[in-house]
């Protein structure tokens, strides 16, 4: 069965989500840089600090960084692009993050081992009487824990160089709520909130990048148990299938379904935390 009109649920989700409908590669990273040029200077900030994975995402969004420095400084502003490498121990897709960093020029890297953190964190679960289902369920926490890691050392750095967090957020992952709550999904600035992964791709092309770069098989990487497993495994939609979701277009049923009901579970990701005199106005 497939849908054939955009009905007001998914129209919702879209205008909730700012989905990007008209496109231009070249228009969006002016769009774009120029935006985070404007967050360093109305801040007063003095660097942008960006986790590099080897994926597109911080690929595009390191691109935009190193930009938007350079046009801080050609306003007379100190302005560092710092990109952190944040390896749980050895990164199996090491060799992706060194070509990302060697395209995008950070103005310094700085690489910080969160495995002796994360593993110190699990154990003091442990030793606290802290119990899980089972070895997945534990491997699982230990994903989330690895991901605020992570955040605790973006922040670290930016506080010590007066600096702006970049998140690489988008609107394919926010749609599915695809990223840890007060880890990747913290940050201060979004350069790519609105784009779905199609269009982020584009940007990376638009930029230079090697295609083998762009279409990189996106991974959350998180998972000790099965590294590298792919996102749309994880997810069970293809980001194809995502994107036409975004775009209005018709999808299978059962994929919209999937889409609809990992949107409604993750609400709370895209909140800020809800109090008592708070209503949520949503009709979803």
């Amino acid at each position: 069965m497939i849908t054939t009109d955009i009905d007001p649920t998914q129209q919702e989700i879209m205008d909730a989500l700012k989905v990007l409908h008209a496109f231009n590669p070249s228009a969006e990273i002016v769009r774009r840089t120029t935006f985070l040029t404007d967050q360093l200077i109305e801040h007063d900030k003095h660097s942008l600090v960006l986790g590099i994975s080897g994926g597109v995402d911080s690929l595009v969004a390191g691109y935009l960084c190193r930009h938007a420095a350079e046009q801080a400084k050609g306003h007379g502003r100190q302005a560092d692009f710092i990109a952190l490498r944040l390896p749980y121990g050895q990164q199996a897709d090491e060799e992706a993050a060194q070509r990302a960093l060697k395209l995008i020029e950070p103005h310094r890297v700085l690489t910080i081992d969160i495995k002796p953190a994360a593993d110190a964190m699990l154990q003091q679960l442990r030793d606290a009487g802290q119990t899980f289902e089972n070895a997945a369920h534990e491997d699982f926490i230990l994903g989330n824990i690895k991901a605020r890691q992570r955040m605790i050392a973006h922040y670290s750095v930016a506080g010590a160089t007066s600096g702006l967090v970049v998140g690489t957020d988008h609107a394919a992952e926010a749609l599915m709520g695809f990223f840890t709550k007060f880890g990747d999904g913290a940050a201060d600035v979004a350069p790519l909130y609105g784009l779905n992964k199609h269009q982020v791709r584009q940007l990376a092309l638009a930029f230079g990048a090697p295609e083998d770069m762009a279409y990189k098989v996106p991974t959350a990487d998180l998972e000790s148990l099965s590294p590298g497993r792919p996102d749309e495994e994880a997810l069970g939609v293809t980001y194809e299938q995502i994107d036409d979701f975004l775009s209005g277009k018709s999808i299978d049923a059962h994929a919209r379904d999937v889409i609809i009901k990992r949107y409604l579970a993750t609400s709370h990701k895209r909140d800020m935390p809800h109090d008592p005199y708070r209503l949520s106005h949503s009709t979803l």
